[in-house]
């Protein structure tokens, strides 16, 4: 009798210990969506010598203006699937003193992963 209770507690503990690797792909982890979603069609109309106004009108308003008064536009979307890796989507754009864009810098990447 003693033989099998030690055998069944075996078996549980084995179980319980090896379940927890394969039990968290199975645990529901919803997709969590963060920041402004920018279709690639709308950003595909974005072009150097737009206006402010224009680029507001086409993307909508930024994520993050420049803290230190530059006008520096961040629209920056991040993207956690349930099981996977995070992605992030980072589009800056740099307007002149007058308003005008200037510069479009579109930055897809995985969380984690440095600027080369």
């Amino acid at each position: 009798m003693r033989f099998k209770t030690l055998t069944a507690a075996a078996v549980v503990m084995l179980i319980t210990t090896a379940g927890c690797s394969t039990l968290e792909r199975v645990v529901y982890r919803p997709d969590i969506n963060q920041g402004n979603y920018l279709a690639a069609n709308d950003v595909a109309k974005i072009h150097t010598g737009m206006t402010q106004q224009q680029v507001a009108y086409t993307l909508g308003t930024p994520m993050m203006h420049d803290p230190f008064g530059s006008n520096v536009w961040y629209y920056i979307f991040r993207q956690e699937p349930g099981h996977e890796r995070v992605k992030q989507q980072t589009l800056t754009l740099t307007f002149d003193r007058s308003g005008v864009l200037t510069n479009i810098d579109n930055k897809p990447r995985l969380a984690g992963q440095k600027d080369s």
